[in-house]
């Protein structure tokens, strides 16, 4: 398999490259292969919540769309929290809907996330990406079904290394997000990490991309 970059920001069309990017309802961009769309809960207007909703219900039909997302909550922005967690919910119908994996922005509300995925009974996969807690969040997470993607922190904070190497293979994915760094330099640490050889962590993850996206 290419490189699998799980959520990026910057599509770079590099034909070694599979490339989740991350989209929203209001610049949807159709040029781009293969995207998620969602509403980031940095970015709720309360006036344009049932439409944005509306488009990403029409994306999630098309088989290019791979997931929703990102979206999830965040407890250090001004968004009301319990609107928040309104358009949280909305947006896991929909994956429910169409079964399409949820890529989720979690910021000090872990314990929030797992409730809601339990209160709504999601069966479709769940990723938290940009993973940058400690072991007992990560066990935590697993435990309760989540897959968990790093990148950027991986890269600046080497207090996630035994982190990481906590996380069973079958429940990782790798990143770039918004850094400069390429998804190579990720790998690379990775596979220091996890003591595997690039072509063996490409297979890791090809597996865990044909579990969570349902392909062949």
């Amino acid at each position: 398999m290419k490189f699998f970059n799980f959520h990026t920001h910057q599509f770079t069309n590099n034909p070694d490259i599979l490339e989740l990017v991350n989209q929203y309802p209001q610049d949807f961009d159709a040029s781009i292969p293969f995207y998620s769309i969602g509403i980031h809960p940095w970015y709720i207007v309360e006036n344009r919540i049932d439409a944005d909703l509306k488009i990403i219900g029409e994306k999630l039909k098309e088989h290019n769309c791979l997931a929703i997302g990102e979206c999830g909550l965040d407890k250090r922005i001004e968004i009301p929290f319990e609107q928040q967690i309104l358009v949280f919910e909305k947006q896991l119908y929909l994956a429910e809907k169409y079964k399409k994996p949820v890529v989720i922005h979690c910021v000090a509300a872990f314990q929030e996330v797992i409730e809601i995925k339990k209160k709504m009974k999601t069966s479709v996969p769940m990723i938290i990406h940009g993973f940058s807690k400690n072991s007992q969040i990560a066990n935590q997470l697993i435990k309760e079904g989540f897959y968990i993607s790093f990148g950027k922190y991986l890269l600046r904070n080497p207090d996630l290394k035994n982190v990481f190497q906590g996380i069973p293979n079958d429940k990782f994915f790798l990143e770039t997000d918004t850094i400069d760094e390429s998804i190579n330099a990720v790998y690379d640490l990775a596979s220091e990490y996890k003591e595997l050889t690039i072509r063996d962590l490409k297979q890791v993850i090809s597996s865990n991309f044909k579990n969570v996206f349902k392909t062949e």
